[in-house]
């Protein structure tokens, strides 16, 4: 697993790729900590990267979820990651966004939460 994280104005992007499951989690646990302490702003999550990601992984961006609430957006999913949160209905709870500059936009803004992150319109 791969990890880097990058200040945009008051916001922290953190870039994750690879595989992420249990054995390999800690770095993003350890980011996702630090980045909601260092910036007032959203703490977007770049998922792009990601080839594999399991229960663990869904666990700890709910839990980051609970303690940064709607600061913690999540950003270009890649294929893997969007079935998954399909699966379990994650953006149900956590903004997923197309682009990471959807996901850095003010709330309210064009690509605000509830837009799918593929693009298409919700209403089928």
């Amino acid at each position: 697993m791969g990890l880097a994280t990058g200040q945009n104005g008051d916001a922290v992007v953190v870039t994750v790729s690879g595989d992420l499951d249990v054995e390999n989690i800690a770095p993003l646990v350890t980011a996702l900590a630090e980045a909601g302490e260092s910036a007032p702003g959203p703490v977007v999550v770049d998922l792009s990267r990601i080839t594999f990601a399991d229960s663990t992984t869904v666990n700890v961006l709910l839990q980051a979820h609970g303690t940064l609430g709607p600061r913690l957006r999540l950003a270009r999913p890649s294929s893997f990651v969007q079935r998954l949160f399909d699966v379990i209905g994650l953006e149900q709870a956590v903004p997923v966004y197309a682009t990471i500059e959807a996901a850095l936009a003010p709330e309210g803004a064009a690509g605000a939460p509830g837009a799918p992150a593929d693009g298409t319109d919700a209403t089928g």
